[in-house]
């Protein structure tokens, strides 16, 4: 290599190193929104028995201004999809163990959790961190206004992958999806009463606006809205 092949070289290895330095801070704003929070463990048992929960479940749309707690939350999506089996079961019974289902937490005010939305992951029982801020007015209007969305201190959002089932039922298998958001959104109202706590499922939204606030993938199909607060 004479002098001229050298110095080329070395200012092609000067640019490129220029040029990843000046990508390193795009790289991290990338990554910025991205964070795992580690949940509570869920508690197994509780002071208020399955019958007096049916008895006195019901759909609360008006909220007390006061945060929740982390374990709170953790409790209410433990009871929708959390993992109650060493074999990967979950608290709401699926359709071949196929487990279409999704969920999201849209959290605006909860104590040891920063305003944002995140993914619910029931095998790590944790949180990932999907958009930062709060959402909770943009998910109101995709909800068409309705104030228990804007005023929750935290709202769950069920999707659906629906392949998963229809995969193996075929076109029953959309049957069997709701059937699971079904049973997945009782086990939330069940759980809300025993921790005192006020839920409602909601289906008037529109669809394609819910997916963009709580950043689905294309795959997923939104399902249902829970607001939870005080009651």
């Amino acid at each position: 290599m004479n002098k001229t092949e050298r110095f080329a070289f070395l200012l092609g290895v000067i640019a490129l190193c220029a040029g990843i330095v000046s990508i390193i801070p795009l790289l991290a704003d990338a990554g910025s929104e991205s964070e795992i929070i580690k949940l509570p463990a869920p508690r197994y048992d509780g002071d208020t028995s399955i019958e007096e929960t049916l008895h006195k479940r019901r759909s609360i749309r008006d909220y007390k201004d006061e945060p929740l707690t982390l374990a709170e939350v953790s409790q209410l999506l433990w009871a929708a999809q959390g993992i109650t089996d060493p074999r990967g079961l979950r608290a709401a019974p699926s359709a071949g163990a196929l487990y279409p289902l999704e969920l999201y937490v849209v959290a605006g005010n909860v104590n040891g959790l920063s305003d944002g939305i995140y993914k619910y992951r029931p095998h790590n029982h944790d949180l990932l961190r999907v958009a930062k801020g709060d959402r909770r007015i943009e998910l109101c209007d995709a909800a068409i206004g309705q104030p228990c969305v804007r005023n929750a201190p935290v709202i769950i959002v069920f999707s659906a992958v629906y392949e998963r089932t229809t995969m193996k039922y075929g076109g029953r298998g959309i049957r069997y999806v709701h059937m699971e958001a079904g049973h997945a959104a009782q086990n939330i109202y069940l759980q809300a009463v025993s921790l005192n706590l006020g839920v409602v499922a909601i289906g008037a939204f529109n669809d394609n606006a819910v997916k963009r606030v709580v950043k689905m993938s294309d795959k997923e199909q939104p399902l249902c809205i829970m607001p939870a607060g005080r009651r």
